[in-house]
C-alpha cells in the first residue's frame, strides 16, 4: 500500500529525517515512536503533503505522492489527525465534520459530505446534532471530533498523530480500542505516532523507532522493545513502560 524510500527532510543545514525507508500493508497498524525531535511529526507532514521532502520517495498503491499539496494527498485516500485539534469555533461539532467530508474521494456534493460527517461522528461516539457548539467537549471530545474529521475524508490510510495526549487513563483505553475498531470495520491502514508507549504497543502490529531523524529500529513490539538501541534511546524514561506493554501484547 506504502511505500516509502529514502526520504529526507532538510531545514537548511539542519537535518530534519534523514534517509527513512519504510513499507506499510494494507490493514496494518504500524506504530511510529521517538523521543521529541527525533522526526515524527516531519515525516507525519511529508506523508499528508504539508512539507515536500527534500528528496526520496513516497509511492501510494503505487503511485507517486511526495511534494503533492495536502487537498490532492487527502484525495487519494490518506487522512491525519493533528496533536492539537484546533476546530472552528464559530461552526458546529456537525459541521466541522462535513467540512473535512467534502475534501473525501471524488466527493463534491452537500449530500456526500454530510452522510460521510454522520457516518464519522457515529463511529467515534459523537452526535450528529447539527447545532451543537464544539465549546465544552473536553480533551476527550476535541480528541474524537479531530478523528471524525479525518474519517470523514473516508481515507483508506489514517495518520493519527498523538490521539492520546491530554487523557486520562481509562479514555487512553477507549481511544485505543476505538483505532482497534476502526481498522476492523473500515478496514483502514492506520500509521500511529505515540508518546503514551505502554498503550501503542498493545494495539500496533509493528514498530518504527526514529531517533535524531534515523530509523533506528523496526519490527514486532516485543523484538523492538528489547533492542538495545531503542532501549538506550528510552533509558531512564519509558523503556520499562515499552518493555512491558511489548510482553503484554
Amino acid at each position: 500500500m506504502l511505500q516509502v524510500s529514502g526520504l529526507v527532510k532538510r531545514f537548511g543545514g539542519f537535518t530534519a529525517v534523514n534517509n527513512v525507508s519504510f513499507a506499510l500493508e494494507q490493514g496494518e497498524i504500524l506504530g511510529l515512536i521517538g523521543p521529541n525531535g527525533s522526526g515524527k511529526s516531519t515525516i507525519f507532514n511529508m506523508l499528508s503533503g504539508t512539507l515536500a521532502p527534500t528528496a526520496g520517495s513516497i509511492r501510494f498503491h503505487g503511485r507517486e505522492i511526495a511534494g503533492r499539496p495536502p487537498h490532492r494527498i487527502i484525495n487519494s485516500g490518506i487522512g491525519r489527525t493533528f496533536q492539537i485539534p484546533r476546530p472552528f469555533h464559530r461552526l458546529s461539532l456537525f459541521e466541522n465534520v462535513a467540512l473535512a467530508g467534502y475534501y473525501g474521494q471524488g466527493r463534491h456534493s452537500r449530500a456526500q459530505a454530510f452522510a460521510a460527517a454522520e457516518r464519522a461522528l457515529a463511529l467515534v461516539g459523537l452526535p450528529a446534532d447539527r447545532t451543537m457548539p464544539v465549546a465544552g467537549l473536553g480533551a476527550a471530545g476535541l480528541k474524537k471530533l479531530e478523528l471524525a474529521k479525518a474519517l470523514a475524508t473516508e481515507p483508506s490510510l489514517l495518520l493519527a498523530d498523538e490521539s492520546l495526549g491530554g487523557l486520562d487513563e481509562t479514555e487512553m483505553d477507549q481511544a485505543a480500542d476505538m483505532l482497534r475498531r476502526i481498522r476492523a470495520e473500515l478496514r483502514i491502514t492506520i500509521i500511529w505516532v505515540e508518546h503514551i508507549m505502554g498503550v501503542l504497543m498493545r494495539v500496533v502490529d509493528r514498530v518504527m523507532v526514529l531517533d535524531h531523524g534515523e530509523k533506528i529500529a523496526e519490527g514486532l513490539p516485543s523484538a523492538v522493545a528489547a533492542d538495545p538501541r531503542v532501549i538506550e534511546v528510552y533509558l531512564g524514561t519509558d523503556a520499562g513502560a515499552v518493555q512491558a506493554a511489548a510482553a503484554r501484547g
